[in-house]
């Protein structure tokens, strides 16, 4: 099948590039977790596809944290970490400034009624900057992987914030001694104007220019080929799913996601989590972002990587419809 030669590629991956070496096999990588969940849906797929590999043992998730304060998000960050059986991971909100945006089809309105969780409102989650600096000040050097799939914005503020109870560091030195590279979905390649980059332009032009790790790029083009969640609503085997609810109510609502919902996210977390090959390569250069938000491809730049396509996008469209059937792990009952 064509589903199972993909997952038979996905258990040999190994990253080709020194700069982004992968960790040994027995050794799960720890990975925060960065998103807007919401206004679109993709971050559905993402945080379903976190869950499954951790599950199976390749990642630790020593966060879910937001990057928009709509009231409400905490409390459906904490309704899939439940329904996959960690509601003890940390969730955070920017506390001060930050956007309120969130999806216009109802579903995070509709999963806080049906699913269980504890974290009811924001107020009941911790500040975002402060979380990042607590768990970073606590892990070894060079070690943990951020993925963002939303706005830079908490980015922007650790990377701005001063030094505290939990480290005498800068925000900029404690990233770059605590982190081994970020994974952003953002940008449009060679050029263009792409959401997550250009809602918070500023925090965008302050990360791009001054975080002092690698950055990996999985631009607009490439989860834009990639249609997802039709398996998952027609899989009748599948009950009382957070992740099948969403893709089963936001899916019908737009006449452009009638063979999928495209997957931007998705591939983010993807290459975070297992590399890029065998499905892409990478193209060094710098992105650039203007005030505007806007954003163009230096190639002549150092220090950044965009996912160049290296085989079918249907091939990762496969894989991505798998992972995010994953099912909670049956809890041992005592």
């Amino acid at each position: 099948m064509k589903i199972t030669a993909c997952l038979s590629c996905v258990l040999l991956v190994i990253f080709s590039s020194q700069s982004f070496s992968q960790n040994s096999p027995r050794k799960s990588t720890p990975i925060i977790f960065d998103t807007d969940m919401g206004p679109d849906y993709d971050d559905v797929g993402a945080i379903a596809i976190l869950h499954a590999m951790a599950d199976s043992g390749q990642i630790n998730i020593l966060a879910t944290i937001a990057s928009t304060k709509y009231e409400g998000v905490a409390a459906v960050l904490n309704v899939f970490n439940t329904y996959f059986n960690r509601p003890q991971i940390p969730i955070g909100i920017p506390k001060g400034h930050g956007l309120e945006l969130k999806d216009w089809q109802h579903w995070s309105d509709t999963l806080i009624v049906r699913y269980p969780h504890k974290i009811k409102t924001n107020n009941e989650s911790q500040d975002a900057t402060e979380l990042y600096r607590k768990l970073l000040s606590k892990k070894p050097d060079h070690s943990v992987v951020i993925v963002t799939t939303g706005f830079l914005t908490n980015m922007a503020d650790l990377l701005n914030s001063n030094a505290d109870k939990w480290s005498k560091l800068s925000g900029t030195d404690l990233v770059k001694q605590k982190v081994k590279h970020l994974v952003c979905m953002a940008g449009r390649f060679p050029s263009g104007k792409e959401f997550n980059v250009e809602r918070d332009a500023g925090a965008s032009i302050n990360i791009f220019q001054n975080w002092p790790t690698n950055i990996i790029l999985s631009g607009f083009e490439i989860g834009s080929k990639i249609k997802t969640g039709l398996p998952i609503i027609k899989n009748e085997s599948i009950k009382n799913s957070p992740v099948k609810d969403v893709f089963s109510i936001s899916i019908p609502q737009s006449a452009e996601d009638v063979h999928g919902r495209m997957s931007w996210d998705e591939t983010a977390v993807l290459v975070a989590i297992k590399g890029y090959r065998p499905w892409y390569n990478l193209e060094e250069g710098k992105i650039i972002v203007n005030n505007d938000g806007s954003n163009s491809w230096d190639k002549n730049g150092k220090g950044h990587f965009r996912l160049i396509e290296d085989s079918s996008p249907s091939v990762v469209e496969d894989l991505i419809n798998h992972l995010i059937q994953h099912q909670p792990k049956k809890m041992n009952s005592k």
